[in-house]
């Protein structure tokens, strides 16, 4: 029986569950999902618990808050001018507290994201930590093929 290991290209189904309980995403209701471990499709601490399990096993194991997508960074948290989003887009739009709204990245080769966490006179307060930064997240696998 094929064992995971760094490199492999898998076969599985997946489903990552928030603190809430709530599915975040999963693929047992549909196709499922290809991928090269260590490509950056998962992130590292999901990938290492990967490393070692066979072909056919189905399994879910929980990360510690932080421990997939890093800790909340309070640096993360910005308060930018009004200005500034009047000068990217439509002067015009009206931003609400969880509203995601995306940015081009410095180089403007790529987009990121934040969410409205306030919004003031003349300035927005963005949060760009990773929703589920500094949260336990529950992974559950089904490793279907392993090459």
């Amino acid at each position: 029986m094929n064992t995971i290991q760094p490199g492999s290209f898998l076969t599985l189904h997946y489903r990552l569950v928030g603190p809430d309980g709530a599915d975040v995403v999963t693929t047992f209701e549909d196709n499922p999902a290809t991928l090269t471990l260590g490509a950056g499709q998962l992130t590292p601490a999901i990938e290492a618990r990967l490393i070692g399990l066979e072909e056919g096993t189905r399994t879910q194991f929980t990360l510690e808050p932080g421990e997939a997508f890093g800790p909340r960074n309070p640096d993360m948290v910005q308060r930018l001018a009004r200005q500034v989003l009047d000068d990217m887009g439509d002067p015009q739009a009206e931003y609400h507290i969880g509203d995601v709204v995306e940015f081009p990245t410095p180089d403007n080769t790529g987009r990121f994201a934040g969410v409205v966490r306030a919004v003031g006179e003349g300035w927005l307060e963005f949060d760009f930590n990773h929703p589920l930064a500094g949260q336990a997240v529950t992974f559950e696998v089904q490793i279907i093929g392993v090459l």
